[in-house]
């Protein structure tokens, strides 16, 4: 389903370039349960956001579906982006002009769902993450934890083919982190594949495979 081969990323300041990724090469089947692991600054959501299509590659191949992704443009991308990978945020980016309900919405909209079978989606996601009581609040009036929740219900609701999160559980506690992954569980049985990217080995634990990632580079 996902393919990396020979992948660089680096950012070029007064002509030196800091590499954040260094010749990775994955090769991830559809249904996988994929989780990433390194410390701080091992280039896990730079890695993540190439993925999602988000940030282009310097250097090497991707194929999402056998779909050529490193040579296709920034509208290309976006257009696949859409229907096809939701993202959890680490820092949420929630849209703060629009309410809760607007923000787990948005997907459908881009889906072009017709109105009255978006808004029963989003009823049944509002009552599933049990935030009906929040659905008219901006994310500046909720807590880190509850806009956690709107983020993951958002990337969700469109039932995508690949899922990735970024620390997806870091700002909830414990027994709601442990609903999220039991969650994310059920999603993989039922066909979606997932990247995670985490520190914790407890939430590593539901997944099928580890990546290691040290200075860029795969470890193991």
């Amino acid at each position: 389903m996902l393919q990396l081969k020979g992948v660089f990323k680096y950012y070029s300041n007064n002509f030196v370039k800091t590499y954040v990724l260094r010749d990775v090469d994955i090769d991830i089947e559809k249904g996988e349960f994929i989780t990433v692991m390194g410390p701080s600054g091992a280039g896990k959501s730079t890695l993540l956001y190439i993925l999602g299509m988000l940030e282009n590659l310097d250097d090497g191949e991707y194929f999402y579906k056998e779909n050529p992704v490193h040579k296709f443009n920034e509208k290309k991308r976006t257009e696949l982006h859409k229907h096809e990978i939701g993202f959890v945020f680490q820092q949420y980016h929630l849209i703060d002009e629009l309410t809760v309900y607007e923000n787990i919405e948005m997907p459908l909209l881009y889906q072009k769902i017709k109105g009255t079978e978006r808004k029963s989606i989003v009823c049944d996601m509002l009552d599933k993450f049990n935030i009906v009581g929040k659905k008219d609040l901006f994310p500046n009036q909720l807590s880190g934890g509850q806009q956690q929740l709107v983020g993951i219900a958002r990337a969700i609701i469109g039932k995508p083919s690949l899922l990735l999160a970024d620390e997806p559980t870091g700002n909830l506690n414990s027994e709601t982190g442990k609903e999220i992954m039991e969650l994310f569980t059920k999603l993989n049985k039922e066909g979606t594949t997932i990247i995670q990217v985490t520190h914790s080995e407890e939430k590593a634990a539901y997944g099928t495979r580890i990546i290691y990632l040290l200075d860029g580079r795969i470890i193991s």
